[in-house]
């Protein structure tokens, strides 16, 4: 697993970007991935001072391990997992070598599985395909706090 991470001291949302990236070739590479994610999230809180919200830090590692998952499960060879910061959240991207693109079936409480992407777009506050020269790649954004407007700030929580 290869990683890079930006950031040189300084404020790291004004001059750089937040981001690590690392190429699973096999399937015990969707828990490195989710351990990639909470490794990624506990650095972005500790070392960059964003806040990361217990939610965020779920939802992450959930959507990280369907994407992930998906990609070893249907492309051939690797796919790349990118993650970076951007305006308040963190956006997923996971790149596979596969032309066919995933479709988000309709909700179907009787059906028995193939709700993962299903509920990925339900989690992300941004979700989309785009094709790529060679092969596809998902993004998806997941809000870094719960209350990214500052809706509650100043308020007191009974």
């Amino acid at each position: 697993m290869d990683h890079e991470e930006a950031g040189d001291g300084r404020h790291p949302l004004a001059t750089s970007a937040i981001s690590v990236s690392a190429a699973f070739e096999d399937d015990t590479g969707i828990a490195e991935a989710r351990d990639m994610a909470r490794t990624f999230l506990t650095r972005v809180q500790a070392v960059h001072g964003l806040p990361v919200s217990s939610r965020a830090m779920g939802m992450v590692q959930l959507v990280v391990s369907e994407l992930v998952t998906n990609a070893r499960k249907y492309a051939p060879g690797p796919c790349l997992l990118t993650l970076e910061i951007a305006d308040g959240a963190t956006r997923i991207s996971v790149w596979d070598s596969s032309t066919t693109l995933p479709v988000i079936l309709a909700p179907d409480p009787g059906r028995i599985g193939q709700h993962g992407l299903e509920i990925v777009a339900a989690v992300c506050v941004g979700f989309a395909v785009h094709r790529e020269p060679v092969g596809k790649r998902i993004t998806a954004d997941v809000m870094l706090a719960d209350d990214p407007g500052g809706a509650l700030a100043g308020r007191q929580m009974l």
